[in-house]
C-alpha cells in the first residue's frame, strides 16, 4: 500500500532547500548509542510507529514528528498487513496491536475473474483496515506516550544539528533523501503501467482480481475490503492501453466514472469514489546506503515495492521495529544504524525482487489472457514466486488439483513428472541437467570422469542430461580441459558415454551442446583463474570483431568470409560425429559471449559487412550455422538453441531483441529455445535472484509460441512444478543442484511421494526410493492434564 510520501506533486523549491539545509552537516549524537532528542520527518505509518516505539522504550526521550499535512489527510484507502508484521507489533506494543485487532477486516480467499469465470483460492489469510483508521490509532498512541505531533508543519532546517537522530520517513518523494542523493546512492526505476487508487462503498468478500479485455487492450482491477462497508479498488493498465483508451484526455472525475463502467459487473453497478486520486506510474526506489551521519531513511524514503504484493506499509512498519530494536541493542548510534541497514536490506531486497516479478507480470498481462482459465489463475497467484505450487496446495488442495487436472497431470503426478515431446523425442519428465563445463578432458577427449559425471546424473532421474559445451575445433576450446567433437577418438569416447546412459538408464535422453569459444578461448581452467589467459601455450582467437573479452585479454582476429565457411563445416562435421555417437538431441550454443553469441550482440559485433549492423544481419551467420547443422542432424532428432536473452549491459541485446532472435531460430526449425542471459561482456550488471532468468523464457514462450527451457537459479522441485504448471516454461534446466545431488530428480520424486512413469529408479537403487528414517525430534505430548 502507498505510504504518506506518495502524496502527489514534488516538493516546492523552498521545501527542498529547507530539507537540504536540515541535513547538510549531520552531527554525531550527544548520547552515544542512546539518542535522547529524536526528530521524525513524515507522519505516515512508519514514521509514527517509529516515534511511538522510541518513546515507549525510553519515556525520557524527546520525540517530535513533523507532518506537513493535516492529521485527517490521507491519500489512500485500505492497508493490508501480514500476520508476520502483526506478530512483530504484538510483541513490541500490545496496545497498538489490540487497537488494530478491533478494526481489522479478515478474509482468506482470493477471487480471480478471467473471461467471466471466477476461480477462488482459499487459505491465504489477509488482514486490512482503513488507512485513516490506522493513522488515528498511531496518533492516539503517540499522544498517550508523549510524542510531540506537529501537523501542517514543514520540518525545520538544521534538525541534524539540534537532534541526536533524524528519521527521514518522508516517503517516495523524500526531500531529505534528495538533498543527499549522492551519499545515499538513490536510484529510481519508472515502470510501464498506469494505475489509480479508488474506493467502493461495499465490501468485497475476497481479495479480487478482475481482468477486462477491451478494444484498447487488457485492464485489471485489484480490490480488497478494508471495512465492513468499504473496499479499496485499484485500476491498472499498461501505458499504451491507458493512452489508447483515452484516459490521458479525461479529468479525474471522468476517469473514475469510466473505470466504474469498465468494471460495472465487479462493482455490482455501484460507483467508485476518489480521494485526490490521480493516475500515476509506479517507481521502484532503492538506495545504496540508508544512513548519513545521524540521519536515517525509513519506509518509502529508503525503498518501494509494488502494491500488488501489498508491501509498502508493511515494510515501513517493519523498518520501524528493526530501527527501534537496533538502537536498543547497539552500543553506539553508528553501529545501530549499520545494524539496522544490515538487518533490513536483505529482507527489503527479497521483497523488491518479488514485487518486481509481480509488477512485470501485470505489465505483460496481455501475454497470459489466452491461457486456460485455471492455469491463468494459478499463474497470477504464483507470479511473485513467493506463492508456489507446494504451499498453494497446502492452502487450497482442491484448487491446485483442479489446475493440475486442466493441465493434464494424471492423478498423483506432480507437473514436473509429466512427459514432453520434442520432434521425435519424448522426455519422460520436465527436468534437464543443464550443460556444465567440467574442464577435465585431455586433448578434447572425454574420459572416465565424464562417464561417471554424466552417467551418475542420468541414473539420477532427469528426463534429459546435457553435456558441457563440446567444442567443434581445437582452437574453439575455452580451456585446455574442454571436450571436443573434432576427432574420431573424441566421438568414440562420447559413444561410450551415450551407450552407458541408454543401457543403464533407459528412458533418459542425452543431448550434446556444440559451440566455439570465440574471443573467450585460450584461458585457464576455471579453478585456476576464470577467463584469465593461459600463462603459456596460448592459441590464436577468432571472433566477429577484434574486441578482447577483458581489457588485458588477447585480441581476436576478425573472421573473414572464407573462415566463416570453414567454421560452418567444423560445426557440421561435429554434428555428424554427434549423431554417430548416439546423442538424442543437439543444442547449438549461441549464448554467453562465445563465438555465435558474439555475432548476435551489438556490443561484440562491430562488423560493417552483411554479418554486422542490424539484428537481421547479426543473426545471419548463427542462422547459417544452424541451417547447416540441421541439414546433417537426423530429421527425427530435436535441435535446440541456447541464447542470452539480455546482455545485462547498456547498448546490448534486450528482452525484446531476444524475442526476435528466438523467432528467427524457431522459423528455421529450432524445436526449443534454451533461455539463459548475459556473460557476453565482462562489465555486465546482472540482476540475480531466484529463477531470475525465467521471465525471459516466459516472454519468448508466449510471444513466439516456441517451447522453451528455463534456466538460472531454479533450485527446488517446488520451483519446477510452479513454473511448469503456470505455463512459464516447458522444461527446467538445473545445474548446481545436480552438482550438489546427482540424484536430484529421484529425490524430488521421493520427497513428493511420487512413483510412476515420470521417473524410474534404477533396479540397484530401488531399496533407497523412500526417504531414510531419522530419529524423533518431537517430544512426547502430555497424556493427561488436571485442573484445580
Amino acid at each position: 500500500m502507498p505510504t504518506s510520501g506518495a502524496r502527489g506533486a514534488a516538493e516546492t523549491a523552498a521545501t527542498t532547500a529547507r530539507a537540504r539545509e536540515a541535513t547538510t552537516i549531520p552531527q554525531p549524537p550527544t548520547q552515544p548509542g542512546h539518542p535522547l532528542r529524536v526528530a521524525v520527518i513524515g507522519g505516515g505509518p512508519g514514521g509514527l510507529y517509529a516515534a511511538a516505539l522510541l518513546k515507549r522504550l525510553d519515556p525520557a526521550r524527546e520525540v517530535t514528528v513533523w507532518e506537513r499535512n493535516a492529521p485527517d489527510d490521507t491519500f489512500g484507502f485500505g492497508v493490508v498487513l501480514s500476520d508476520e508484521t502483526l506478530g512483530g507489533i504484538e510483541h513490541a506494543d500490545p496496545v497498538v496491536y489490540e487497537a488494530l485487532q478491533r478494526h481489522f477486516v479478515r478474509w482468506d480467499d482470493i477471487d480471480i475473474v478471467h473471461r467471466g469465470v471466477r476461480h477462488t483460492s482459499g487459505g491465504h489469510g489477509f488482514a486490512a483496515l482503513g488507512r485513516k483508521r490506522l493513522l488515528e490509532i498511531l496518533h492516539d498512541r503517540c499522544r498517550d506516550l508523549g510524542v510531540d505531533l506537529r501537523f501542517r508543519t514543514e520540518a525545520p532546517a538544521g534538525l541534524a544539528e539540534t537532534h541526536d537522530l533524524v528519521i527521514a520517513a518522508d516517503g517516495v518523494n523524500s526531500t531529505t533523501r534528495e538533498a543527499h542523493a549522492h551519499v545515499f546512492g538513490h536510484h529510481v526505476v519508472h515502470h510501464h503501467c498506469r494505475y489509480i487508487w479508488l474506493a467502493a462503498d461495499f465490501a468485497f468478500d475476497a481479495f479480487r482480481f478482475d481482468i477486462a479485455e477491451t478494444e484498447h487492450g487488457v485492464m485489471q482491477l485489484h480490490g480488497y475490503p478494508y471495512a465492513a462497508d468499504a473496499s479499496t479498488v485499484i485500476v491498472e493498465m499498461h501505458e499504451d492501453v491507458w493512452r489508447a483508451a483515452g484516459f490521458a484526455d479525461l479529468d479525474a472525475a471522468e476517469s473514475v466514472e469510466r473505470c466504474a463502467k469498465i468494471f460495472a459487473d465487479t462493482l455490482k453497478g455501484k460507483p467508485l469514489r476518489s480521494n485526490k486520486s490521480a493516475w500515476t506510474t509506479f517507481r521502484t526506489v532503492t538506495n545504496a546506503h540508508w544512513s548519513h551521519g545521524n540521519v536515517v531513511l525509513l519506509g518509502d524514503a529508503a525503498h518501494t515495492a509494488h502494491f500488488s504484493i501489498g508491501s509498502g506499509t508493511k515494510l515501513a512498519v517493519e523498518d520501524a521495529l528493526a530501527l527501534a530494536a537496533c538502537l536498543e541493542e547497539q552500543p553506539s548510534l553508528e553501529s545501530a544504524l549499520a545494524a539496522y541497514e544490515e538487518e533490513r536490506k536483505p529482507v527489503v531486497a527479497s521483497t523488491q525482487r518479488a514485487a518486481r516479478a509481480s509488477l512485470e507480470w501485470f505489465e505483460n498481462l496481455g501475454l497470459y489472457v489466452d491461457q486456460p482459465s485455471r492455469q491463468f489463475a494459478f499463474n497470477l497467484l504464483t507470479r511473485s514466486r513467493r506463492v508456489t505450487h507446494d504451499n498453494l496446495r497446502l492452502r487450497d488442495a482442491g484448487f491446485t488439483t483442479s489446475v493440475e487436472e486442466e493441465f493434464g497431470c494424471p492423478t498423483g503426478t506432480p507437473p514436473m513428472f509429466t512427459p514432453f515431446r520434442l520432434r521425435g523425442l519424448t522426455l519422460r519428465n520436465r527436468v534437464v541437467v543443464s550443460p556444465m563445463d567440467m574442464y577435465s578432458a585431455v586433448d578434447g577427449v572425454p574420459g572416465d570422469f565424464h562417464l561417471v559425471h554424466l552417467g551418475a546424473r542420468a541414473l539420477g532421474g532427469a528426463g534429459l542430461v546435457m553435456t558441457e559445451m563440446v567444442c567443434v575445433s581445437e582452437e574453439g576450446r575455452i580451456t585446455p580441459g574442454c571436450t571436443g567433437l573434432y576427432t574420431g577418438e573424441q566421438a568414440d569416447s562420447w559413444k561410450r558415454i551415450t551407450d552407458f546412459v541408454h543401457a543403464q538408464s533407459p528412458g533418459t535422453a542425452i543431448g550434446v551442446q556444440l559451440g566455439h569459444s570465440g574471443r573467450k578461448g585460450s584461458t585457464r581452467l576455471m579453478w585456476e583463474g576464470m577467463d584469465e589467459p593461459l600463462p603459456e601455450g596460448n592459441w590464436p582467437l577468432v571472433a566477429a570483431s577484434p574486441l578482447p573479452y577483458k581489457p588485458a585479454g588477447q585480441v581476436p582476429r576478425e573472421l573473414t568470409p572464407a573462415q566463416l565457411a570453414d567454421l560452418r563445416e567444423q560445426f557440421t562435421a561435429a554434428a555428424r560425429r554427434a549423431a554417430r555417437a548416439g546423442f538424442d538431441l543437439l543444442e547449438l550454443h549461441c549464448a554467453h559471449g562465445y563465438l555465435l553469441s558474439g555475432f548476435l550482440s551489438p556490443l561484440t559485433n562491430r562488423r560493417t559487412d552483411a554479418y554486422g549492423g542490424s539484428l537481421e544481419n547479426r543473426l545471419r551467420f548463427p542462422l547459417e550455422v544452424f541451417d547447416a547443422v540441421r541439414d546433417v542432424w537426423p530429421r527425427d532428432r530435436p535441435m535446440t538453441v541456447r541464447i542470452s536473452a539480455t546482455d545485462w549491459a547498456e547498448g546490448g541485446n534486450t528482452a525484446e531483441d531476444a524475442v526476435e532472435i528466438a523467432r528467427a531460430f524457431a522459423a528455421h526449425g529450432a524445436d526449443a529455445i534454451d533461455v539463459s542471459t548475459g556473460q557476453v561482456v565482462a562489465d555486465e550488471r546482472p540482476e540475480f535472484g531466484r529463477s531470475y532468468q525465467t521471465p525471459f523464457a516466459d516472454r519468448i514462450r508466449h510471444r513466439v509460441g516456441v517451447p522453451v527451457i528455463a534456466v538460472g537459479a531454479i533450485s527446488s522441485w517446488d520451483d519446477v512444478n510452479s513454473l511448469i504448471l503456470a505455463g512459464r516454461t516447458d522444461l527446467c534446466a538445473l545445474a548446481r543442484p545436480h552438482l550438489y545431488d546427482p540424484h536430484w530428480t529421484l529425490h524430488a520424486a521421493a520427497e513428493q511421494g511420487y512413483d510412476g512413469p515420470g521417473v524410474v529408479w534404477p533396479a540397484p537403487y530401488r531399496a533407497g526410493s523412500r526417504r531414510p528414517q531419522t530419529g524423533r525430534t518431537d517430544a512426547p505430548k502430555p497424556r493427561l492434564s488436571l485442573r484445580g
